[in-house]
């Protein structure tokens, strides 16, 4: 490939000069530009779900682009959005009512927060502070960047970013301590919302925690007014077993944002949903009381098109015994990898399997970053480790036999470099 003017996204080109060329994708696999098979052990970044380039979505995108390709959202709005917002209504709590259309996973969070606030203000309550957990991720806009962990990520930026009230992350054995340190925190007056990734913390390394403290927060949320928003954009769309990770705690959030997994990973989209209460404190014949937020792209018809055809497989498919096949698949691996030497923590919930390499080191930042990336992509293989944490969250076609070779790979990473 000749020299490419790009600059890649969380890429240090120091370190890694040459981009691979991806030329066509097939079910859980791509191609590169020579030719060679490459296996998607991460989704793609975690967005393709039933398998690349599926039959029933390209055939709607193919369609919806040769009727209508964009419009503007505001005034207007199109078939494939009203389509694609009355059958999610179906999959989630019957308490969201409505659906506010965004392009990415950031920009979901961020009408989240937006929202959020602005329901309160128009309430005429002084609610402004936002409660995260320790080391979340939720986005690399400015106000997702403040909700999430303090770090490399977020060093160059202080300067613009606002201050939010941190809890403990609940793990094992330390679950109380953030359960109180919540109590604490919600029964102040100005406390407006919890953001929480439920279940998993995908980009610390899918730190995972039980679903009995999910349920404990969420009453914790209901009893003091603050809402609960929850951020599925990983999580959604049945990476964690079920269809939302609040599901495993039957948790009814006041706010859900959903990326990712939406269009089956062939478009970018993004939703946010919210309870009605949330929509009544901002509807008024006071323009100043408007939802100020959109793209030029907002609800894309072409996109919305690709989200409903995503839905349909869910509705005429049986994707849900696919990831009931691929989840005890990895929850086999787990008792087979924990016996591996240089390797800790392994441990899986739904498709998601993951597990250190090594003895702890320096978070995201761990030197060992570099060659466990180049270890794995000469195997052929799409695994991006963060940090030590080598983790697989495959799409839902995968077989028994192409997960094997990821766990037989993960193997011998831990051999080479633990």
């Amino acid at each position: 490939m000749t020299h490419s003017p790009i600059w890649h996204p969380f890429t240090q080109h120091a370190l890694f000069p040459r981009m691979r060329p991806i030329a066509s994708a097939k079910g859980a696999w791509l191609m590169d530009a020579d030719g060679t098979p490459v296996f998607d052990a991460i989704s793609s970044w975690w967005v393709t779900t039933h398998g690349h380039c599926h039959p029933a979505i390209v055939a709607a995108i193919r369609d919806q682009a040769g009727r209508l390709d964009q419009v503007i959202f505001a005034g207007y709005s199109h078939e494939p959005a009203e389509d694609f917002a009355r059958r999610l209504m179906a999959r989630v709590p019957d308490t969201l009512t409505r659906v506010f259309f965004s392009d990415s996973g950031s920009t979901s969070v961020e009408v989240a927060l937006k929202m959020a606030l602005g329901h309160f203000h128009h309430r005429g309550e002084a609610r402004h502070r936002v409660i995260v957990l320790q080391n979340g991720y939720h986005g690399d806009t400015v106000g997702t960047m403040s909700t999430g962990e303090t770090g490399a990520f977020t060093q160059p930026y202080e300067p613009l970013l606002f201050a939010v009230d941190r809890l403990p992350f609940p793990s094992e054995g330390h679950e109380q301590a953030t359960i109180d340190a919540l109590e604490a925190l919600a029964r102040r007056s100005d406390t407006a919302a919890l953001l929480i990734e439920p279940l998993v913390q995908g980009a610390a390394g899918m730190r995972c925690y039980r679903p009995e403290v999910l349920v404990e927060m969420a009453a914790i949320c209901a009893r003091y007014g603050v809402l609960l928003i929850a951020d599925e954009v990983m999580t959604g769309w049945g990476r964690t077993g079920r269809f939302l990770a609040c599901d495993h705690a039957e948790v009814r959030p006041d706010i859900l944002c959903l990326s990712k997994g939406i269009t089956g990973g062939h478009l970018p989209l993004a939703v946010t949903l919210c309870r009605e209460e949330i929509f009544q404190s901002h509807w008024s014949t006071d323009r100043r009381r408007t939802f100020f937020h959109s793209s030029s792209y907002t609800a894309n018809p072409i996109a919305c098109a690709a989200a409903a055809a995503n839905l349909s497989i869910w509705e005429d498919e049986p994707v849900q015994s696919r990831i009931d096949a691929v989840s005890a698949l990895q929850a086999e691996a787990v008792s087979r990898l924990a016996g591996v030497k240089g390797l800790t923590g392994v441990r899986s919930l739904g498709t998601i399997l993951a597990a250190e390499i090594g003895p702890p080191r320096e978070g995201y930042m761990a030197e060992i970053t570099p060659e466990l990336m180049g270890f794995f992509q000469s195997r052929n293989l799409l695994i991006r480790p963060i940090g030590q944490t080598v983790y697989l969250l495959p799409p839902y076609c995968s077989t028994g036999d192409e997960l094997a070779a990821c766990h037989d790979a993960i193997a011998e990473a831990a051999d080479a470099f633990g």
